[in-house]
C-alpha cells in the first residue's frame, strides 16, 4: 500500500503532519458531522478522497463476491445434502433387499421340515411302539435272553 513519506506524514495523503504541536482539525460549525453513516467524499474535497472512495468500492465489490460465494456454497450444501439423503435410502433399500433375500431363504429351508403335526404323530407312534414292544418282551420272557452281570 501507501508508505510514510520522509516529511512525516501519515499513511493517508491528505492529512496533517503528525507531530505534538499539531492539533487535530475541529469540526466547523457550517459542516454536519454525521455519525454512523459514510458520506461520500467529491474529489475536491480532500486529496485522499478519491482513494477513499475507490477503497469503499472495492469493499463493496468484495462484500458482493462474498454474498454471491455464500449464496454458491449454501446451494452446495444443499444439494450435497439431498444427494446423503438419497444414498441413505439407496443404502436401506439395498439393506432391505438383502433382508429380504435370507428370510426367503430361510423360509425355504424351513418349508422342507415336517410341521407340529407330523412331530406330534412321530412321538405317539413312537410311545406306544414302546410300550408294545415292552409288553411283548416281558410275555415272551425276552429278560432271560440278557446275559447276568
Amino acid at each position: 500500500m501507501t508508505e510514510t513519506s520522509p516529511t512525516g506524514r501519515d499513511f493517508i495523503p491528505g492529512t496533517p503532519p503528525a507531530g505534538p504541536s499539531v492539533a487535530p482539525p475541529q469540526p466547523q460549525a457550517s459542516t454536519p458531522v454525521v455519525v454512523g453513516k459514510a458520506e461520500t467524499l467529491s474529489p475536491t474535497a480532500a486529496p485522499g478522497g478519491d482513494q477513499l472512495a475507490r477503497i469503499e468500492d472495492k469493499c463493496a465489490r468484495i462484500e458482493d463476491k462474498y454474498a454471491r460465494s455464500e449464496a454458491l456454497l449454501s446451494r452446495v450444501e444443499e444439494k450435497i445434502e439431498g444427494a446423503a439423503a438419497r444414498m441413505n435410502e439407496a443404502a436401506r433399500q439395498t439393506d432391505l433387499a438383502a433382508l429380504r433375500s435370507e428370510v426367503r431363504a430361510i423360509g425355504d429351508r424351513t418349508r422342507g421340515l415336517p410341521g407340529s403335526g407330523a412331530l406330534v404323530l412321530t412321538a405317539i407312534i413312537t410311545a406306544v411302539l414302546t410300550v408294545a414292544l415292552t409288553i411283548a418282551a416281558q410275555r415272551f420272557h425276552f429278560d432271560a435272553l440278557i446275559p447276568p452281570r
